[in-house]
């Protein structure tokens, strides 16, 4: 855990796999949404909040592939896996997942 981390630092804006957790404080939920999608990637997002109602509509606004909400950890086999940005095109798993292997056709037709 990184404590006291400035909202502009650049680990904030990095896609870091590892054990890492840069803390940053903010004013509001906008500027939180803000600086929550002011990176290049979005692969998932955590938030930790006692307002349920608060924390969905935050999350609608966040932009990644996955939310997590008051838990750490938000893989699982019967959700799909994956992000947005340049944090990946499509998703692993789930029904979203097998879409990827199917070819689909549309066809029309005037009669």
């Amino acid at each position: 855990m990184l404590a006291d981390v400035a909202i502009d630092a650049e680990i904030l804006r990095k896609e870091i796999f590892g054990p890492v957790a840069p803390i940053a404080t903010f004013e509001g939920e906008e500027q939180a949404i803000a600086l929550a999608n002011s990176t290049e990637y979005g692969l998932v997002s955590f938030i930790h909040t006692k307002d349920i109602a608060k924390a969905l509509r935050v999350a609608d606004k966040i932009e990644c592939g996955m939310v997590g909400i008051n838990r750490g950890v938000v893989s699982d086999p019967a959700a799909p896996f994956g992000g947005w940005k340049q944090s990946g095109v499509g998703r692993e798993g789930a029904h979203d997942g097998l879409l990827e292997y199917l070819e689909s056709k549309y066809i029309a037709i005037t009669w």
